[in-house]
């Protein structure tokens, strides 16, 4: 029963963090963005906020090959108001911070080469930093970009590739594969993890669209707390969220957007160093918004 349950925790952990390193793939596109996300809890006090800043500087190489450095910053506030068997102020602030270094170049006349490569901080950060805090993530992916294609019925961009991610606590690396395609001029769909969804556009200016997609993270917890005599070391939070999505384009580049649904899933959890659940903070699904403003290529 215990291999099965671990098996279980594994399994969402897995998915939590196939999600973060899409996720952080998709956004080598956006030369800057600020996001703000927000998840009240459903019959709870409890609060999950996340604040986004991210900022990337391609550099063009030679022959369509480009060099990309650069930095996100993530800060999660939890508001812990219930009663819990620990203390709570722990876990108020959570701090991830990646270094994006990454290289892409034309492999032949369909296929592109990205390699990806995400030195991590994953932390409470209230102490000096240790080894537990960081974690090294990587990537080799296979693009087939046809966006650009004048004919509609070829228009189709194919992702395929190979993530590692250390803190899955796998010693393998993870497929990943995204398909998009424009089935005319006012619709398009995604079709992958960790998001996918059906597009409509209005105009050059307003698009609207339906998703289905994952969240979450995982950190170090640097000040342990002691529950039913086990050390509690790590936080996770795994959600799969369904909604609407609007985005307003202000230029051909500059993009605002919300999105907003319901949690399909949700499971926020207190774990050990073999990131075995030990403590379910919350598990009922509630109210989801992301809301933002980017800068994309």
């Amino acid at each position: 029963m215990n291999q099965r349950i671990r098996k279980e925790t594994r399994y969402v952990v897995v998915l939590c963090f196939f999600f973060v390193f899409q996720f952080s793939i998709a956004q080598l596109t956006d030369i800057a963005r600020l996001e703000y996300s927000f998840i009240p809890q459903s019959k709870s006090e409890d609060q999950y906020t996340r604040l986004r800043a991210l900022l990337n500087y391609p550099i063009e190489v030679k022959n369509d090959a480009y060099f990309i450095i650069g930095a996100e910053y993530n800060r999660i506030f939890l508001n812990l108001e219930e009663n819990y068997p620990f203390d709570t102020s722990v876990l108020d602030r959570i701090h991830i911070i990646d270094l994006n270094i990454g290289y892409t170049f034309k492999w032949n006349e369909k296929w592109r080469l990205g390699v990806k490569f995400n030195p991590r901080i994953a932390s409470t950060l209230t102490k000096s930093l240790s080894a537990d805090d960081y974690f090294l993530n990587g990537g080799v992916f296979l693009i087939n970009d046809r966006t650009k294609d004048e004919s509609l019925k070829r228009s189709y961009r194919l992702i395929i590739g190979l993530t590692y991610n250390a803190t899955v606590g796998l010693p393998f690396p993870l497929p990943f594969v995204s398909y998009y395609r424009r089935i005319n001029e006012k619709w398009s769909f995604n079709a992958g993890i960790p998001k996918s969804n059906l597009k409509y556009t209005f105009n050059k200016r307003n698009n609207l669209q339906a998703f289905v997609g994952l969240d979450g993270y995982l950190a170090h917890l640097q000040n342990a707390v002691v529950i039913n005599g086990q050390n509690i070391d790590h936080i996770s939070l795994s959600v799969a969220i369904g909604g609407f999505g609007y985005e307003y384009c202000f230029t051909k580049h500059l993009v605002a957007y919300m999105y907003t649904g319901y949690t399909l899933r949700l499971n926020n959890v207190l774990r050990n160093k073999s990131k075995d659940e030990i403590l379910k903070l919350s598990d009922l699904n509630t109210f989801y918004l992301r809301t933002g403003l980017k800068f994309k290529i």
